[in-house]
C-alpha cells in the first residue's frame, strides 16, 4: 500500500485497502466454514495494513520535526486505546449475540472509515507519481531505504522494541494463565497494565516534547526497555509466580516504547518526502516482522517462562546494537528543527533544494538537522 499511496495519492490507496477490509469482514461474517473464515480474516489483514503505513505517510506529508513527533504521539495514544477496548467489547458481543455480530461491527467500522476518508480527509500527497508503482521503481526505492543507515537504524529500533510488544502478546497468555494461574477473564484485565503503561508513556512523552526534542527521548525509551529486559530475568527469580513479577517489567517496556516511538518514526521518515508511503510501509513491515520473528523464536521453547526470560532481553539487546552501530555519520546530531528554531549560523542549508533529490537519508540529515558544536 505504501508505494501505491506514493503513486496515486494517500486517499485512493487508503480507500481501496479499507474497501478490501470491509469485504473481508463481510466474508468472515457470513463464513459457512473455517476455510472461508480464514479467507475473510486474511482479506481483513491485507486491508487494515494501510492504516499504520498511510497514516504515518500523511503525517510526513504535512509535518516535520517536533510537530510530526507530537502528531505521531497522538496516533500512538489512539493505537493503545483500540487494543485496550477491543477484547472487552468483543467479549461482550460474543457472550450476548454470538461471534457473527463481531464481524458486522467490523463492517460498520470499516464503512465509517471509508466515509471519513472519502469526505473528511484531504489529499496530502500533492505530487503523486504513477511511476512509483512500477516494479523497478518499487525495488529501487526499497533498496534505497534498506541501504540508508538513518532509516534502518530507526526502523530496526522500532522493529525490536514495538515488535517486542507483539512478541509479549504471544508469550504472556501462556505465562499468566499456565504459570501464574489467571483465568482467561482475569488475563484480559491483566493486559490493562501493558496498555495503561503505554498510554501513560504517550502522555509523558507529549508533555516532555513541549520542552525537549522528541529525538532526545529515544535513548530514554530504549533505556527503559533495557531495564525491563533485565527485569524479566531478575524479578521473577526474586518473586516467583507473582503477577507483578511478570507485568511490572512488561509495563516498563511498554512505557519505554511509547517514549521512543514518536522521535524514531519522525527521524526515520525525515529524509524521504517523495516516497514517504514506501518508507512508512517498510517501517511497518519491520515492526510486524520483529514481532513475528520474536514469536517464532519463543515458540521453540517448551516453557513460556523461559521464552520470556530469553527472547525479550534478546530483542532489547539487538535494538541496542542497531541503535549504536548505525549511528549517523558526519558528526551530526539528530535534532529536529522547527521554523521558529532556525538560526542560519547553526544550519547548513542547501542552496539548491533540487540537489537533494535522490540523496540518502544521511545526506539530507546533514542539511536539515542542527550540527554539533
Amino acid at each position: 500500500c505504501g508505494p501505491l499511496s506514493d503513486a496515486f495519492g494517500r486517499r485512493p490507496a487508503a480507500l481501496s485497502f479499507f474497501a478490501i477490509y470491509v469485504a473481508g469482514s463481510l466474508v468472515a461474517a457470513f463464513a459457512p466454514d473455517m476455510v472461508w473464515l480464514v479467507v475473510g480474516r486474511g482479506l481483513q489483514g491485507i486491508g487494515v495494513a494501510a492504516g499504520p503505513a498511510i497514516s504515518r505517510a500523511i503525517v510526513r506529508d504535512q509535518f516535520t520535526g517536533q510537530a510530526s513527533a507530537r502528531i505521531l504521539n497522538l496516533i500512538g495514544t489512539m493505537l493503545a486505546i483500540g487494543p485496550a477496548l477491543a477484547p472487552t467489547v468483543g467479549g461482550a458481543i460474543l457472550v450476548t449475540f454470538g461471534w457473527h455480530p463481531i464481524f458486522f461491527v467490523m463492517v460498520a467500522y470499516g464503512i465509517l472509515v471509508v466515509l471519513l476518508l472519502a469526505f473528511a480527509v484531504p489529499e496530502t500527497n500533492h505530487r503523486p507519481d504513477p511511476a512509483q508503482a512500477r516494479p523497478a521503481r518499487v525495488f529501487a526505492n526499497y533498496r534505497t531505504l534498506v541501504l540508508d543507515r538513518g532509516f534502518m537504524r530507526m526502523s530496526l529500533l522500532i522493529g525490536f522494541t514495538l515488535g517486542g510488544i507483539y512478541t509479549l502478546a504471544a508469550i504472556l497468555p501462556f505465562v499468566l494463565i499456565e504459570t501464574i494461574g489467571l483465568t482467561p477473564t482475569q488475563f484480559g484485565f491483566a493486559m490493562i497494565c501493558q496498555t495503561g503503561a503505554f498510554m501513560f508513556g504517550t502522555i509523558v512523552a507529549g508533555r516532555m516534547m513541549k520542552k525537549i526534542d522528541a529525538v532526545r527521548l529515544i535513548p530514554v525509551g530504549l533505556g527503559c526497555t533495557l531495564v525491563a529486559a533485565c527485569g524479566v530475568i531478575v524479578v521473577p527469580q526474586l518473586v516467583p509466580h507473582a503477577f507483578l513479577g511478570v507485568m511490572g517489567p512488561v509495563a516498563v517496556w511498554a512505557f519505554g516504547v511509547a517514549l521512543l516511538l514518536p522521535g524514531s518514526t519522525t527521524v526515520g521518515l525525515a529524509g524521504f518526502p517523495t516516497m514517504a508511503g514506501s518508507a512508512a510501509a517498510l517501517m511497518g513491515f519491520m515492526q510486524i516482522g520483529g514481532g513475528f520473528v520474536g514469536s517464532l523464536v519463543a515458540s521453540i521453547f517448551s516453557d513460556p517462562a523461559v521464552a520470556l526470560m530469553l527472547v525479550v532481553p534478546g530483542m532489547a539487546s539487538i535494538a541496542l546494537v542497531c541503535f549504536v552501530l548505525l549511528r549517523p555519520r558526519h558528526g551530526t546530531v539528530e535534532r529536529a528543527v522547527s521554523p521558529g528554531m532556525v538560526d542560519e549560523g547553526d544550519l547548513e542549508i542547501a542552496t539548491d533544494p533540487a540537489g537533494l533529490v535522490g540523496a540518502a537519508g544521511d545526506e539530507i540529515e546533514t542539511h536539515i538537522f542542527r550540527k554539533s558544536a
